[in-house]
């Protein structure tokens, strides 16, 4: 075709149809993907009756959204779409039989492409107008379009003024353009998640081990809706996502991102999509914070792995009690491997990287969101091995490294507390927990949640705090058997040599309603290891708490003691317990002066080498 001098791009406009029919049957189309769909073309390919047009394959990295070509449209044409991620509401498309879908890492597709694995005779582009130096930009999906139109034999660019012109490998030539037509469609927008309470506090435990520092891969879905707003006090985040979003930009703006941790691209969060908002697009257009790239090189484990801190969080619709995970069937951009394993992969390379899994505990149906098994469950990722930790609004379960027996008694203790005791039962039918496994229901429901803090100690040393756990059991014994014996005989009075399963069960199962045990854990977030326990043990004579401590030698006098007796305290009150008694060997001095300046009316009794210490509340 000519070209313009002044690249005066509407005079050199052809009609869709002008396309169409330089297409042969049996030749092989590929389409723009989600955001950068070219609706135009998609619609006048659809509506073309020409009889050059039959038998044709087309190739769309994911179908996603209202950007779907519908089964009706398939039969009615006599096309076959091939994709590598079915997605969104393409699932029947994939079920009909009309569509072929090559299960494939994202970072091999471009592979394939310049392979000749999957040919490519026509490529369908939406670009932006050019500048004046005769440049478009891919605008907002990079993906595989270079590839495609490098193979291509007839390039047709679909300018969009709508299209953002985004920074990145998105610059192309009005030149490598065989035809040019103008978009007559608005760009699809996104519609923004909706966020429930549940899925808020999903959000919040997951920003719980979120370190200043970390590199996120995000993704679209309730789950980042949710969690943007709860790390906007994190320092130093980053991006390195296949996807880009509005609570992405939002976090940006907020000075939480700043991409300045990672190399290269230092200053600038990478992805090869951007999904969301006409804001959203607005604020993309010529935004040099964002850089566009290619799958190739954004889903490539090894570089990804690079990134110190990387982080690669998703969202899953079902998970089971060793840490099998389903993603959504509908509204979800993965299926099959997809760039899951690739950023996962990439994620376990990554010096202090992990993976995180979010969901509710239950689905809108009520009906559990952790199952016994997943078995024959659709959409899975079959790599529990990579999946660090499962997060529900109940907490947080570290799965790395754990034995099944752990794994499965993390689940339980973040299932929905109705649905525990089954899970519990199925699990030691199925030989996951000892068959004399101990289940407290009632604790399920009064399982102080808002006692959970942090708080740093003399020397910057950060502790974090909270309830005692079921799965807290090997953790628990690990911690006894670091203390010395006489260690063991301040807090137990007695020699203790063991505390094997039975023992260690009994004391980790805590009945909320008359008792209380407070741990405290140091290390990174989701790798913790407990060092402190305090708890007390209600009298229901007297109506006072028996108090008692544990606290590993390396952490003593920086003030650890001091405040888990300030938590105790606070239960004890919410409680409506009259006080606090303690028995404390005359040489466990430290201890005594915990007590002394809780600043409480205190009573002091010795006999026989023992102090019996009463703290009163209402004196």
């Amino acid at each position: 075709m000519g070209r313009s001098k002044k690249f005066d791009w509407k005079k050199i406009l052809v009609p869709p149809e002008d396309a169409l029919t330089k297409i042969r049957p049996g030749m092989t189309v590929f389409i723009g993907t989600g955001p950068a769909a070219p609706l135009t073309l998609m619609q006048s390919l659809l509506e073309y009756d020409g009889r050059n047009v039959r038998d044709i394959e087309l190739v769309q990295l994911a179908i996603q959204g209202n950007v779907i070509l519908s089964v009706q449209d398939l039969k009615t044409y006599n096309y076959c779409l091939i994709t590598f991620f079915s997605g969104f509401i393409s699932s029947q498309t994939v079920k009909s039989g009309l569509v072929d879908m090559i299960p494939a890492y994202s970072s091999e597709i471009p592979e394939l492409i310049n392979k000749g694995k999957v040919s490519i005779d026509v490529a369908f582009i939406q670009i932006t107008p050019p500048d004046s130096a005769g440049y478009c930009s891919l605008g907002v999906a990079v993906d595989v379009a270079r590839e495609a139109m490098n193979k291509a034999s007839l390039v047709v660019g679909e300018i969009n003024t709508d299209m953002p012109f985004t920074y990145g490998d998105t610059f192309v030539s009005i030149k490598e353009f065989d035809l040019l037509v103008n978009s007559t469609n608005k760009q699809v927008p996104y519609k923004r998640h909706k966020v429930s309470k549940q899925m808020k506090k999903v959000a919040e435990n997951v920003a719980s081990v979120i370190k200043d520092g970390d590199c996120l891969a995000f993704s679209n879905s309730s789950l980042f809706e949710a969690l943007g707003p709860q790390l906007k006090d994190k320092k130093d985040l980053g991006f390195h996502s296949l996807y880009f979003t509005d609570a992405m930009a939002e976090l940006v703006k907020s000075g939480a991102v700043t991409n300045s941790r990672k190399t290269p691209f230092r200053g600038k969060s990478l992805t090869s999509y951007a999904m969301g908002s006409k804001k959203l697009m607005k604020w993309l257009h010529r935004n040099p914070l964002v850089e566009f790239q290619g799958t190739d090189f954004v889903c490539n484990p090894i570089f990804i792995g690079k990134i110190p801190q990387f982080v690669a969080i998703y969202e899953a619709e079902k998970v089971d009690l060793i840490g099998g995970v389903a993603f959504p069937r509908t509204g979800s951009v993965i299926t099959g491997p997809g760039e899951v394993v690739d950023f996962f992969q990439g994620a376990e390379a990554s010096e202090e990287g992990c993976t995180i899994i979010g969901l509710p505990s239950r689905n809108i149906n009520g009906d559990s969101n952790i199952l016994f098994s997943l078995m024959d469950y659709p959409n899975q990722l079959r790599i529990r091995e990579s999946v660090y930790m499962i997060a529900t609004e109940y907490g947080v379960a570290n799965l790395k490294w754990k034995t099944l027996r752990e794994r499965a008694q993390a689940m339980i203790d973040i299932a929905h507390p109705d649905d525990r005791q089954l899970l519990m039962e199925q699990a030691k039918k199925g030989k996951f927990l000892y068959s004399n496994q101990i289940f407290i229901s009632n604790s399920a429901h009064l399982y102080p949640t808002h006692i959970a803090c942090k708080t740093t100690f003399k020397g910057g040393i950060p502790i974090r705090f909270r309830a005692i756990k079921p799965s807290d059991e090997e953790q628990m014994r690990r911690f006894f058997y670091r203390f010395s014996d006489e260690a063991k005989f301040y807090r137990f009075f007695y020699s203790v040599k063991t505390m094997d399963h039975d023992k260690m069960q009994e004391y980790v199962n805590v009945d909320y309603n008359k008792e209380m045990s407070i741990v405290g854990l140091s290390g990174r977030p989701g790798d913790q290891t407990i060092m402190a326990e305090a708890r007390f043990v209600r009298d229901d004579r007297s109506y006072y708490g028996e108090v008692a401590f544990l606290i590993d030698d390396s952490f003593q006098g920086i003030g650890i003691g001091s405040y888990m007796l300030d938590l105790l305290i606070q239960l004890a009150k919410e409680l409506g317990l009259m006080g606090l008694t303690a028995e404390v060997l005359s040489d466990n001095l430290p201890m005594k002066k915990v007590f002394e300046k809780a600043n409480y009316p205190m009573e002091a009794q010795l006999e026989n080498g023992v102090y019996a210490l009463t703290m009163h509340f209402n004196e």
